[in-house]
C-alpha cells in the first residue's frame, strides 16, 4: 500500500472510531460512485475491495479522503509526518495512545475544553519555556503533581486563543 493510502487508513480509522462513538445507529454504505472523482482517485487502491468494506468502513474513508482533500499542502505535511510518527511507535504504546483518546472522548464537553485550552497555551510557549515546564513536572513527586492539578482546576486560566479553522473545501463539478 503506498504512502498516501496508509495515511487515509489512518484518518480513517480516527473517522470510523468517532462514528461508532458519537452514532448508535450504523453509518450506511456507500457506493463507489457516490464518491466524487478527486476521492476515487485517492482512493484507487481501494476500489476493487471496496463493496465488500464494512459500511462504517467506507463512511470513515469517505470522510478522511474529504478531510485530506480539503487540506492545504502544508497541512497534509503535517498530517504525513505525524502518520510517520504513528507508524514507528512500538505497538504497546499505540494502544495506550488509542485508551487515552477513548477516555478524553468520553470526557464532558467543559473538560474537553479545558484541556484543549491548557494545549493551545502550552503550544504558545517557546520551546525553551515547555522544556522548563517538562524538566518540573518530572522532578515532581506523583503528591505535588496531584496537588498542581487541584490548583490548575480551582483556578482557571483564561482560554488561548483559538487557531483558525482550515478553508472549507469547495464543492468540485
Amino acid at each position: 500500500m503506498n504512502k498516501l493510502a496508509w495515511i487515509l487508513a489512518f484518518w480513517c480509522a480516527l473517522g470510523a472510531a468517532s462514528v461508532q462513538a458519537e452514532e448508535p445507529a450504523p453509518a450506511p454504505g456507500i457506493e463507489w460512485d457516490m464518491l466524487d472523482e478527486e476521492q476515487q482517485q485517492l482512493l484507487e487502491s481501494q476500489k476493487e475491495n471496496w463493496e465488500s468494506l464494512p459500511p462504517g468502513r467506507q463512511q470513515a474513508m469517505a470522510e478522511g479522503s474529504g478531510r485530506w482533500l480539503s487540506m492545504t499542502p502544508d497541512q497534509r505535511k503535517v498530517a504525513q509526518e505525524r502518520f510517520r510518527k504513528w507508524r514507528e511507535l512500538p505497538p504497546e504504546q499505540r494502544q495506550r495512545l488509542r485508551e487515552r483518546w477513548q477516555r478524553f472522548r468520553e470526557l464532558p464537553p467543559e473538560k474537553k475544553d479545558a484541556l484543549r485550552d491548557s494545549f493551545r497555551r502550552y503550544q504558545s510557549l517557546s520551546e525553551e519555556q515547555r522544556a522548563r515546564l517538562r524538566e518540573r513536572w518530572q522532578q515532581m513527586t506523583p503528591e505535588e503533581r496531584q496537588r498542581a492539578i487541584q490548583r490548575r482546576q480551582q483556578y482557571p486560566r483564561p482560554a488561548a486563543p483559538r487557531p483558525a479553522a482550515p478553508p472549507a473545501r469547495r464543492p468540485s463539478g
